[in-house]
């Protein structure tokens, strides 16, 4: 073991999973900074800082087996001293914090998703109500994350989330514009808004769905020119939101909805509320109400009972609705989940051939949409460089998921953070080029 130095100690924070997970971690690091804290995210080997916090993902294998990795390697370096501490919160700990307990003793404490003010004081800092919004973000400047609510009430079959998260609660509509009007002024153009369930919101403090009213109110920030939605739901969807996104520039053609399937068996088996033809009239629904909307969606396929003809009901929907983005992934078993219950009956190896397949369909319909892009001018807002091209975004798309507009930083320039209009000359699956128009 080394001698523990009398310097200052600096924290240094990890972030797993998803963009929820992201603003957790900004929130931390804000409280932390505020308290006089060195801290920094994900900071490289050479000044790694002396405490670890690692927020966690718990919700399928592939992140699970991410997260306990990333707690392993950190109690070794404690085990051989190159670190002081370790402590880790997020999903996985609130979902599995005794056999992580027992399993890796040596992290010095863990801590659940509701469990700051207690990680703030295991870190020497007081939690600070007053900081009501404030974060350090760690996003490039021009965009940050938005969490209007907390966990969720829907009670779908294959989903741990409801308890790492909890119940929905929304959060009031001033606290938010507080909250954004704070990012505003620090240079945040692109406003994404989260939730487990975007759709929910208001339900629980307003008792009305309430999204508009609040994308309304997010829309009068100054300095906000863009503001996006990622995941709602297909159940009881605010139709009113449609008609604020075709009237009101700021709010982006684009909307995130995991449908997750299509056929009505494991629809129903899914406990998803909704049926194939209640599905296939919403998406028409959104494309009459905002004409180019993009629609992104998540399936998911392997889940218990999905026999061959529901999956080909599923490709011949990705087929039929053509939709601008996807992400697909194979069933994972989650216990104490409804359909853990189930015989989790489809091989892996035919759950990750059915993925590939369906991923094979949408990279060709979205070769085709991209082409169609070719020759045509965007606003596009620009990320970063990154090797030989600046790399931006049209409205149609959201950070790290979605397509990239790629910009040669040989023969242009154009300034990170600023909205450019960019004339697509090229374009690949899942990539367009440009230059300045």
């Amino acid at each position: 073991m080394r001698t523990k130095s009398l310097k200052k100690n600096k924290i240094n924070v990890i972030t797993l999973g998803c963009s929820k997970n992201v603003y957790d971690s900004e929130v931390l690091m804000g409280q932390l900074r505020a308290n006089g804290k060195e801290v920094e995210h994900e900071a490289p080997a050479e000044r790694e800082g002396n405490i670890i916090v690692i927020n966690t993902c718990g919700f399928i294998d592939n992140a699970k087996a991410e997260s306990v990795n990333m707690i392993l390697e950190y109690a070794d370096k404690k085990d051989r001293g190159l670190v002081d501490k370790v402590f880790v919160t997020g999903c996985l700990s609130e979902r599995y914090r005794p056999d992580l307990e027992k399993e890796i003793p040596n992290v010095d404490q863990y801590f659940g998703t509701t469990e700051l003010p207690l990680l703030l004081k295991a870190l020497g800092a007081d939690y600070k109500h007053e900081l009501l919004g404030e974060r350090l973000t760690t996003t490039p400047k021009n965009y940050a994350y938005l969490k209007i609510a907390e966990g969720c009430d829907r009670p779908c079959s294959f989903c741990a989330i409801p308890l790492m998260r909890g119940k929905h609660i929304s959060q009031p509509i001033e606290k938010l514009v507080k909250e954004t009007e704070g990012l505003a002024k620090n240079g945040v153009k692109e406003l994404i808004l989260i939730a487990q369930d975007l759709t929910y919101y208001g339900l629980d403090i307003y008792k009305k769905r309430n999204l508009a009213e609040l994308l309304e109110a997010l829309a009068k920030v100054e300095g906000i020119e863009w503001i996006r939605l990622h995941y709602a739901y297909p159940t009881g969807f605010p139709m009113d939101v449609l008609e604020l996104m075709k009237r009101e520039p700021k709010i982006c053609n684009y909307i995130d909805i995991p449908l997750q399937h299509i056929s009505d068996n494991i629809l129903k088996s899914m406990r998803r509320g909704t049926t194939q033809a209640k599905t296939t009239q919403l998406l028409k629904d959104f494309r009459a109400a905002v004409p180019g909307i993009a629609i992104r969606t998540t399936l998911i396929v392997g889940y218990p009972g999905e026999t061959q003809e529901d999956f080909e009901i599923l490709k011949d929907f990705v087929q039929e609705m053509k939709f601008d983005r996807m992400g697909c992934f194979a069933y994972s078993h989650e216990e104490n989940t409804h359909a853990y219950l189930l015989e989790d009956d489809v091989p892996d190896d035919v759950k990750q051939a059915r993925a590939n397949e369906i991923m094979e369909l949408q990279s060709q319909i979205s070769w085709d949409m991209n082409q169609e892009k070719v020759g045509r001018v965007f606003k596009c807002i620009i990320d970063r460089k990154e090797g030989a091209h600046f790399v931006g975004r049209t409205e149609f798309d959201s950070p790290d998921v979605d397509n990239e507009v790629l910009i040669d930083a040989s023969k242009y320039y154009v300034k990170t953070g600023d909205f450019v209009n960019i004339k697509i000359i090229e374009a690949t699956e899942f990539d367009l080029y440009g230059e300045p128009a």
